[in-house]
């Protein structure tokens, strides 16, 4: 991925403050309550993770959005849950991407074209300054995914946290 200046900037001077100046502790604990929400529909996993900017070595090594979620994908083992259908929804805020990584029992079901599609609505909405709504709206697109594909049964563990994860 080629970053332009002001791109490698932003991730150089991107922190925690970044977060905070897009996503208040109450926008936070709603988009955790979405994700609760949501999991009472369907049987799958639904992850958030927002990361303010990339390190200098990720920068220098060309890391793009994609590939951090991937990273991140593997080492939250979020491919570990039961049915192989949990969901990263991967924000990095200096670049304003979004990136969703689905797991292969979802995947099987839905087309990367279809998960492209949500990370481009999002988008828009961050475009609009509407972080929390963009997020909200992927929560509630791949919830809807999994609900079709995934439906709830009896009693559906919580194998992952809702709680948004910052880095």
């Amino acid at each position: 991925m080629v970053r332009s200046i002001k791109q490698w900037c932003l991730n150089l001077v991107s922190g925690p403050w970044l977060v905070r100046r897009y996503f208040s502790a109450s926008a936070m604990q709603r988009i955790e309550a979405a994700i609760r929400q949501s999991e009472a529909r369907h049987s799958g996993q639904v992850c958030f993770v927002v990361e303010a900017g990339l390190d200098p070595y990720s920068l220098l090594k060309g890391v793009s959005p994609r590939e951090r979620a991937l990273a991140l994908f593997s080492s939250l083992r979020i491919w570990d849950t039961e049915a192989n259908n949990g969901v990263l929804i991967y924000l990095l805020l200096a670049d304003h991407d979004v990136e969703i990584v689905a797991d292969r029992g979802i995947s099987r079901h839905v087309a990367p074209e279809v998960w492209a599609a949500i990370c481009h609505e999002m988008e828009q909405q961050f475009r609009q300054q509407a972080f929390e709504h963009g997020i909200l709206l992927g929560v509630e697109q791949a919830s809807l995914l999994l609900q079709q594909h995934f439906p709830a049964g009896p009693s559906e563990a919580n194998e992952l946290p809702d709680r948004p994860l910052v880095l």
